[in-house]
């Protein structure tokens, strides 16, 4: 019953902005994402989890016991990138919601005594796709982000966040509730657990990442009417800095390095116009914090390069460091207890992603899980878990997350 129930829940959630292809489109304050957001507040409300929205929309449903005790936080995040998979993110908000519920049964039942209080979260903006930097919510939760200047920013549209949350009803002034410690399970988006046919991977530390938004500067020119020699092509400029990262990640020894552009802008986008303007980012990736300053390095190297060229003018807006770091031992060693209790195998690894626990990770004890993707495909529509994946990740974190309700290793 417990199974099919939250199969059922899981199709219900993923009818709310599914596409064509059986994914979603919910990218974060837009009406879809503001629709997943009602649908996860009435199954709190018919389950007696208390609700409230903070400042930059995060949302929580809330077990108390012990008032003005902290929280355990499990949780994930409901928005989605653009024509995305229906696991992302939303797999684990999921999850909490059962693991929070049959914590809260157990100690009802008298089998367990909480030592804190309980609390499914969903993070606000975890994509990035419409709102950047991503990992938003959890970011102004940690104190990483400003929130004043995070309600701010805006869309492509010119749309801020505050603006967003507002038109879908998710401008909270709710407290943050103070964390004790935090759980989140994910798909891998990767195929390491598939491959090795173990179910469950409790990640040890994050990769590195550094982000750079670049602007390419020339001049709009006539495409008939220009001449080659008098061209400022910004659309030149910017495709040299796209090859140059795909050949500097592969400069270095297959898997120590990633690097994309995953967004590029060309203004003014005409048939009939040389570009003026190119805005792009840039996605440098490693596990190696040498290999990934040498990659910077050698970003750097490139920029000069295309500048000293003379035809284009090259800006780094900005650049930022997301460093590589440890997930608490303790946590791993309390996740693997966890496992072998529940009679799933595991293995330990990291996480080449970004995740709202990697934020967390670095303020309160955290447990990060993963369960398998099927052929590593995700941000895709073909993105898949199958359902024996998806309910043994649904075990593993109610073990976790009673574990951690009972006193695990928490501040």
């Amino acid at each position: 019953m417990v199974e099919r129930d939250f199969l059922a829940d899981f199709a219900a959630l993923s009818r709310v902005g599914a596409t064509p292809k059986g994914g979603v489109h919910r990218e974060a304050g837009t009406p879809a994402d503001g629709a997943a957001r009602r649908w996860l507040c009435s199954w709190f409300e018919r389950h007696g989890l208390h609700t409230s929205v903070d400042a930059v929309g995060n949302m929580y449903g809330a077990a108390e016991w012990l008032p003005g005790a902290p929280f355990v936080l499990v949780g994930s995040h409901l928005d989605s990138q653009p024509t995305a998979g229906r696991f992302d993110g939303a797999y684990g908000v999921l999850a909490a919601v059962h693991a929070v519920a049959a914590a809260r049964d157990a100690v009802a039942a008298g089998s367990v005594t909480p030592r804190h209080n309980l609390a499914v979260v969903n993070w606000f903006n975890e994509e990035g796709s419409r709102f950047s930097p991503s990992l938003m919510g959890s970011g102004v939760y940690t104190g990483k982000l400003d929130l004043a200047a995070t309600l701010t920013v805006t869309d492509r549209a010119g749309v801020t966040v505050a603006e967003a949350l507002a038109d879908i009803g998710f401008a909270g002034t709710d407290p943050m509730p103070p964390a004790v410690g935090y759980a989140e399970i994910h798909i891998e988006q990767g195929r390491i657990l598939q491959d090795s046919g173990t179910a469950i991977g409790i990640v040890t530390a994050n990769w590195a990442a550094s982000k750079y938004a670049v602007t390419v500067h020339g001049a709009q020119a006539h495409t008939g009417a220009t001449h080659l020699a008098d061209r400022r092509d910004a659309l030149v400029g910017a495709s040299r800095l796209v090859l140059a990262v795909r050949e500097l990640a592969e400069a270095f020894e297959p898997g120590q390095l990633l690097g994309s552009v995953g967004q590029f802008t060309v203004s003014p986008n005409s048939p009939v116009v040389v570009p003026g303007t190119v805005t792009l980012s840039v996605d440098l990736r490693s596990a190696d914090a040498e290999v990934l300053a040498k990659a910077h390095e050698q970003f750097l190297a490139v920029v000069d390069a295309v500048n000293g060229a003379g035809e284009v003018e090259v800006d780094i807006d900005s650049m930022t460091l997301r460093p590589s770091s440890a997930f608490q031992a303790e946590g791993v060693a309390l996740a693997e207890a966890a496992a072998d209790r529940a009679g799933l195998s595991c293995r330990r690894m990291l996480t080449m992603a970004g995740h709202d626990s990697v934020n967390l990770k670095d303020v309160v004890p955290t447990v990060m899980l993963f369960v398998p993707s099927n052929a590593g495909i995700s941000h895709n529509e073909a993105e898949h878990t199958d359902d024996a994946d998806l309910l043994n990740g649904v075990t593993m974190l109610t073990e976790v997350v009673t574990a951690l309700l009972a006193g695990g290793p928490t501040r």
